[in-house]
């Protein structure tokens, strides 16, 4: 990815306060004053602040994060919980979580690209939500791409506890859902479930 598609990801993650990208030089050029998050923010600042935080992490949009939120609070347990669950089973983020991808637009760009299979069928749609149970994988003719095998053997110590991983054929599966404090962001989800409880969903 070059520095030109990575520039707008690196402003966007320095103005939120957060490295919503994951790139690990993302925040280097962050000073103190330039995260909206260094203001005073009034309550529902504060709410939408998170909101655009789990929105920029996810890369979700408004319409998508709607409908999220309005399933999850037809979901047991809290609604936080529920919409972050949702949001972490969808296939890019999974991918990007398994190891194939540095990033989830990356990720995004591979599901897209006919790259991945799901219990062996092509599934080409980022957004599409992934059972516990089922298999992601990495087409065949890709497993030698210098790039995908680059991100999956770096990441192959960065394991979730709800991912299952085969190194040996770029596979992982969902193995359960995640429980929230296992999920690596750092978002205030109770605040994005205050900011959608006052808007019409």
């Amino acid at each position: 990815m070059s520095s030109i598609t990575r520039g707008p990801k690196f402003k966007l993650s320095r103005r939120l306060g957060l490295n919503v990208c994951g790139h690990p030089k993302a925040m280097n050029r962050a000073g103190k004053g330039t995260a909206r998050s260094d203001k005073k923010l009034s309550p529902y600042g504060m709410q939408l602040l998170e909101k655009q935080r789990l929105r920029a992490y996810y890369g979700v949009s408004e319409k998508q994060m709607r409908i999220y939120m309005k399933k999850a609070q037809k979901a047991q347990g809290p609604t936080g919980t529920a919409v972050i669950r949702t949001l972490e089973c969808r296939l890019d983020n999974l991918v990007y979580r398994m190891g194939l991808a540095n990033s989830v637009r990356q990720a995004r760009q591979m599901v897209g690209h006919g790259n991945v299979l799901v219990n062996g069928k092509k599934v080409d749609i980022p957004s599409f939500i992934v059972s516990v149970g089922d298999e992601i994988q990495l087409r065949e003719k890709y497993r030698s791409n210098p790039l995908f095998k680059a991100n999956f053997e770096a990441a192959a110590l960065n394991e979730h506890a709800y991912i299952t991983k085969n190194t040996e054929n770029f596979s992982a599966v969902l193995s359960r859902l995640p429980e929230r404090e296992e999920v690596p962001i750092e978002i205030n989800d109770a605040l994005v479930v205050e900011f959608y409880s006052k808007s019409s969903l």
